[in-house]
């Protein structure tokens, strides 16, 4: 059964911004996520939390394209919190090495500040 690729962005706090994916990132999808991302990015929110957790399926070229959207998090001083997804999608992130490189978390809530 061919899943299509789900994209909700909200608001979660003043200039932090959530996307969350459902279905599957793969080659046939990769570059309408990287569009979406960069009309996104194009409002310059402080945070983007990417939401992984309804994620079905990640392949190499949807992987290529979360590393893309981190390479401009860093170059334009934005922050980047990508939400553990699925084992499978997380094993992906595993085997890159990208567990330890992207600052990862459980739940989205904890991508935003402590109160003071």
């Amino acid at each position: 059964m061919d899943q299509t690729l789900g994209i909700t962005i909200e608001s979660l706090a003043t200039d932090t911004v959530c996307v969350t994916l459902s279905g599957e990132l793969d080659f046939a999808r990769a570059y309408t996520f990287d569009e979406e991302m960069r009309r996104l990015e194009s409002q310059r929110p402080d945070s983007i939390v990417l939401d992984l957790r309804k994620l079905n399926f990640l392949d190499s070229a949807g992987l290529g394209r979360v590393l893309a959207v981190q390479r401009r998090a860093k170059r334009d001083g934005r922050r980047l919190v990508v939400v553990r997804g699925c084992r499978a999608v997380e094993r992906l992130f595993a085997l890159a090495a990208l567990d330890t490189r992207l600052d990862m978390v459980s739940d989205p809530r904890a991508a935003l500040p402590s109160p003071a």
